[in-house]
């Protein structure tokens, strides 16, 4: 928990630190950031309860219609009309099938890491594909990248650092004691064995 706030603490300096801050903004990606976890919550439920047996294709099969209906009735609403009203707007098949292979790509590679990890990874995960995104913006777009921004995402290096060392650690741990299972087990065949043995003799 104090990992995960160290980060959340980071990540919010570097947002106060926004050159361009728009508080309306900032309202608009925090509900996204919580409709994303819930969202990421859900699907760790689906893939890994118990007498649930989806793989992440199907589980992507069930959960695609849902998403077009909730994208789809706020596209009529709110981008529909603006395309209609610009002329210049031309439906172009090879920028959308490409676009929807891209999207599709992407769910399927959320499910598999939130079905062989967790959704609290994939949540770490998007920290770093910030981290890229500000630094293709800083490059590329020439932003403008304040000091309170390097210190804030600095801050959320260290957490999502120390939440990759603990992940190890506790992988290392959890082999360990398969490790020492195992060999309990075949420590305990071979003195039944043994014992079999000497009550046939």
């Amino acid at each position: 928990m104090v990992n995960m706030i160290s980060i959340s603490f980071g990540v919010a300096i570097a947002a106060y630190g926004e050159a361009r801050f728009d508080s309306w903004g900032v309202m608009l990606q925090l509900g996204a950031v919580a409709f994303e976890a819930t969202r990421l919550v859900m699907i760790q439920i689906l893939l890994t309860s118990k007498g649930i047996t989806l793989n992440p294709i199907t589980s992507l099969y069930y959960v695609a219609p849902c998403c077009l209906v909730f994208l789809l009735v706020p596209w009529i609403f709110v981008e529909y009309p603006v395309l209609k009203d610009t002329s210049s707007f031309d439906f172009d098949f090879v920028i959308f099938g490409t676009n929807s292979f891209c999207a599709f790509a992407l769910n399927l590679a959320v499910f598999l890491l939130v079905g062989k990890t967790s959704a609290l990874t994939m949540n770490v995960a998007g920290v770093v594909k910030d981290w890229l995104l500000i630094a293709f913006s800083w490059s590329v777009i020439k932003d403008t990248v304040t000091p309170i921004n390097l210190f804030g995402y600095g801050v959320a290096f260290l957490g999502v650092a120390y939440y990759n060392h603990a992940k190890l650690q506790a992988l290392k741990a959890k082999e360990a004691e398969k490790k020492v299972g195992q060999a309990d087990e075949e420590g305990e065949r071979l003195i039944e064995e043994r014992q079999g043995e000497g009550s046939v003799k």
